[in-house]
């Protein structure tokens, strides 16, 4: 068995933490807020901005299961690389919702997000030692 060092257990905390902060977000626009909530939140300035309604609702949807499920697989380290990239997707979609209502807006909440899918990207392979993407390599 390969020593485990410090470097995968960071990678570990990192991935997980990020996974949980977005499972939850993915949570409260599914299950608590719902999708006609999210899209009720961006109506006004949407229609102010001539975005047609089909597009807001698909990025109601996007960004509400994409957080969810991505982060899930986060958590279990399944399909990592997959995850992060939709995960980078919705952060961008986030961005340019929240830029159309504020175009200063408050980053507090969505930076260390996209920090933390940056750096879980660019991480060495060799890292990654606590998931299933590894178990299924193995």
């Amino acid at each position: 068995m390969d020593m485990i060092t410090k470097y995968q257990i960071a990678e570990l905390i990192l991935r997980v933490f990020c996974g949980v902060i977005f499972v939850y977000q993915g949570y409260d626009k599914l299950f608590k807020i719902k999708i006609s909530g999210v899209t009720q939140a961006f109506l006004m300035n949407a229609q102010k901005n001539n975005i047609p309604d089909f597009l807001l609702k698909g990025a109601a949807v996007y960004t509400s299961f994409v957080e969810f499920i991505g982060g899930l697989l986060l958590i279990l380290g399944l399909f990592k690389n997959y995850a992060l990239l939709l995960l980078g997707v919705d952060l961008i979609v986030v961005a340019m919702g929240f830029s159309m209502m504020e175009p200063v807006w408050d980053m507090r909440h969505v930076f260390p997000r996209l920090m933390m899918v940056f750096v879980l990207l660019i991480l060495p392979a060799e890292w990654e030692y606590f998931s299933i993407d590894q178990l299924i390599k193995k």
